[in-house]
């Protein structure tokens, strides 16, 4: 039995295919597989097939921070959002969330439950797993809020971790700096607030995000972190870059902390693209310009 049949018994499989059909920047070459466990059992054996067997392997969620390089990648990528996506609401407002559940509609679903604390999540069109991973935020709150603790699977061990053991800060966790360990699932904690008036602030940030954010076009969602002394967005309009174009990557003409796929743009269009900002933003005024968006397969 080949590789390619043993993972089949664990997971639905697609060979050679492409990560720009799973990625919001719509950029990315094929990868060998691209693998959706179908429970916790068959992700831990298709870690052990991919390990016994000395392939690469990352794991993703949704792609929506995501830039993957152009070339092939002769390994594994592994997706948690087709099956690993359970969530659950208990009425004192805990709630538990498979690495594969969808924020945005996490979010919703705790809304509907009359519990504040999500609400900043109403438009981030990620995974939580992604999310705890950036510690991803919005409008002043993030997920490190809310988070009490992370189901982890580490050293062929599946273990829960406490939020004050994973050093969370702005867009940063310990996961950053371990990229072995594997998000499984998170436990949240919310309040119980006025269901109408979360549900109604849902619906007004996100008709304010898609006012201001180009979502007509594949994007990966905001490219830098805000530095101390300026919002990103201002910086990049500052050093006159709004609408710079190098290939098919694009500074968006809409939010500046935004590059966008104009049309056939290439990994490489958009690293040089970010570069070429860095380094002005460098040079103009000293400032070191940090990524959000997560690099891979861009040796």
């Amino acid at each position: 039995m080949n590789i390619s049949e043993k993972l089949k018994i664990y997971a639905d499989v697609l060979e050679n295919e492409p990560m720009s059909k799973h990625t919001t920047y719509r950029i990315g070459g094929n990868v060998r597989y691209y693998i959706y466990p179908k429970n916790l059992l068959s992700l831990m054996r298709i870690i052990r097939i991919l390990k016994d067997n000395k392939i690469r392997y990352e794991v993703m969620g949704r792609g929506s921070n995501v830039l993957w390089g152009d070339n092939y990648f002769d390994g594994a990528v592994i997706n948690l959002d087709r099956y690993l996506n359970d969530s659950y609401v208990e009425p004192d407002g805990t709630i538990v969330a498979q690495a594969g559940c969808s924020t945005i509609n996490l979010a919703v679903e705790a809304g509907k439950n009359g519990l504040t604390g999500l609400e900043f999540a109403t438009g981030i069109p990620g995974s939580i797993g992604g999310g705890v991973y950036m510690n991803a935020g919005a409008y002043k709150s993030d997920f490190s809020n809310i988070l009490e603790s992370v189901l982890v699977f580490m050293d062929d061990q599946i273990i829960w971790m406490q939020k004050d053991e994973l050093m969370f800060g702005y867009r940063k966790s310990s996961f950053q700096s371990h990229p072995e360990w594997i998000i499984l699932a998170a436990k949240f904690k919310c309040k119980p607030g006025n269901k109408e008036e979360i549900l109604s602030l849902m619906d007004s940030r996100r008709e304010r995000r898609l006012a201001s954010q180009p979502l007509d076009k594949p994007c990966a969602g905001s490219v830098f972190r805000n530095p101390e002394s300026i919002p990103a967005w201002k910086l990049v309009d500052d050093l006159g870059l709004r609408g710079h174009q190098i290939g098919g990557a694009q500074v968006s003409e809409k939010h500046s902390n935004f590059i966008v796929n104009a049309g056939n743009a290439k990994a490489q269009d958009v690293r040089d693209l970010i570069a070429l900002i860095q380094k002005a933003a460098k040079e103009s005024y000293g400032i070191d310009l940090i990524t959000e968006v997560e690099h891979f397969n861009c040796e």
